[in-house]
């Protein structure tokens, strides 16, 4: 009996092919549906297939025009990383459990190293400039704690973050930005904004689990569509979906650096995704919490670049870029600000003034763009011996991407082995990381990690790489 997962037969039956002149570079590729009908596969097999093939390097996609094939990369390129299994693209709601038992065995846990952050080290912040900018505005403003500001925030802030959108080829204005809770109210605003208890929400799979988490606080259904470390979220998939019979009404990504994967979406493909939302009245909501750690100094296209009908919600965050401990996002809503605003005020009024005027003290000066550019090196290193010693210490056959920029690694296990296992067994000598689990209701990457990398390596953290080798080789 074959026990090679269908998808997998099926790419290597299309890999044989186009080894074998078969099917020849530049012809086009079969189609999802042609698929689906000669194979007798489902939907989320047919995009296995092809994800399957665009990580072997010999599948393009072509924005409206469908899947091409081209000349194999060379065998010096590092392998992908691929879900093991299908997505069953019916999973709903219901990880909310399996996070919060995480998240609580966690926090009664005494921790020794945490790889579950996605945050970078407190040394790693400017944290002295920023208490010093503290005292400074209060020094000026006697009645500061005493008064109330204005629910969409202190407006030279909003400046500030407008004027820097222009670098990424964004347009935002700042009577149209609304200062938030970090990124987690943003989208809690934006899916209050735009839905109804019961409508349907697509995510890509993996996402962050916070994601999910919100999603079902709010009794919102979770579709999942396949993403990848190469490109993020898979179109042919999400447009097969889009033109099926379930309605959708948002779409959330995460379209630079994207959390677990660190996949950054090509711009071919940000802007077709624009457009297919678009084109099927999908709200698009946009989550670029962590563009600015990209490894490059030209800084990454957002969505809402390609925004030309208000049909995007941008929301962004300050708590992985500058500091964590004020908990500073916001969001632009297009058509929906208005709105958006109204349920700010209603939820949590305004945020409060003293660390926006610290913030805007910083960000308004150059220092800011010199402290992200040592920021990038210095997590670039932090990444790069990170991977180092999880392939020195790990079971041979493990795979970790290599993201060009942020915080986190995403650890592909040996398949017998359970991230799981791995957490509860680590947790119990104070190391904690994330299993794969609680990044998608599917199974499927149950034997997958994510590492943070916020912290300088230092022999503590080797220990504790080796120590988790060590577990896994029991």
């Amino acid at each position: 009996m074959n026990t090679t997962p269908l998808y997998r037969q099926l790419a290597n039956h299309y890999l044989n092919a186009i080894r074998s002149g078969t099917l020849k570079t530049g012809e086009r590729f079969p189609s999802i549906r042609l698929m689906m009908e000669k194979h007798a596969v489902s939907l989320s097999t047919a995009v296995q297939v092809c994800r399957e093939l665009e990580d072997y390097g010999v599948l393009e996609a072509r924005p409206r025009s469908g899947n091409y094939i081209r000349q194999p990369d060379t065998p010096a390129r590092p392998a992908p990383i691929n879900p093991p299994a299908p997505l069953d693209t019916g999973v709903y709601v219901g990880i909310h459990e399996q996070v919060s038992s995480v998240l609580k065995a966690s926090q009664r846990a005494t921790i020794k190293v945490n790889f579950a952050s996605a945050y970078c080290a407190p040394q790693l912040y400017p944290l002295k400039t920023l208490q010093d900018n503290m005292i400074k505005a209060l020094r000026q403003n006697h009645h500061l704690f005493g008064t109330t500001g204005s629910t969409a925030g202190n407006i030279a802030l909003r400046n500030i973050l407008a004027r820097r959108a222009l670098t990424a080829k964004t347009h935002l204005t700042a009577e149209r930005i609304v200062i938030t809770n970090g990124a987690t109210e943003a989208i809690n605003l934006a899916l209050r904004a735009v839905t109804s208890p019961g409508d349907t929400v697509a995510v890509e799979s993996p996402t962050f689990y916070g994601l999910l988490q919100i999603l079902e606080s709010l009794n919102l259904r979770v579709l999942e569509v396949p993403a990848s470390t190469r490109s993020g979220i898979n179109l042919l998939a999400l447009e097969q979906l889009l033109q099926g019979p379930e309605r959708i009404k948002a779409l959330i990504v995460i379209p630079n650096l994207h959390n677990p994967l660190g996949s950054i979406m090509p711009d071919a493909n940000k802007a077709r995704l624009v457009q297919l939302c678009a084109e099927h009245d999908t709200v698009l909501i946009e989550d670029d919490t962590y563009g600015d750690l990209v490894d490059t100094e030209q800084p990454l296209s957002t969505l809402k670049h390609w925004d030309r009908n208000d049909n995007l919600i941008y929301c962004a965050s300050l708590n992985k870029t500058l500091a964590p401990g004020m908990r500073l996002g916001w969001i632009s809503a297009g058509k929906w600000h208005d709105r958006v605003e109204m349920l700010k005020h209603t939820q949590s009024r305004g945020c409060e003034a003293l660390s926006q005027l610290a913030v805007s003290a910083f960000m308004g000066t150059p220092s800011y763009e010199r402290y992200l550019r040592r920021l990038r090196i210095t997590l670039t290193q932090q990444r790069v011996q990170m991977s180092a010693g999880i392939l020195r210490y790990f079971p041979e056959g493990t795979r970790v991407t290599n993201p060009q920029g942020g915080t986190l690694l995403w650890v592909e296990l040996p398949r017998e082995h359970s991230s799981m296992a791995l957490f509860h067994a680590a947790l119990n000598v104070g190391i904690q990381i994330s299993p794969g689990g609680i990044f998608s209701n599917d199974k499927r990457f149950d034997h997958f990690v994510r590492i943070g990398c916020g912290t300088p390596y230092s022999p503590k953290i080797d220990e504790a790489l080796q120590t988790l080798g060590r577990l896994l080789n029991l």
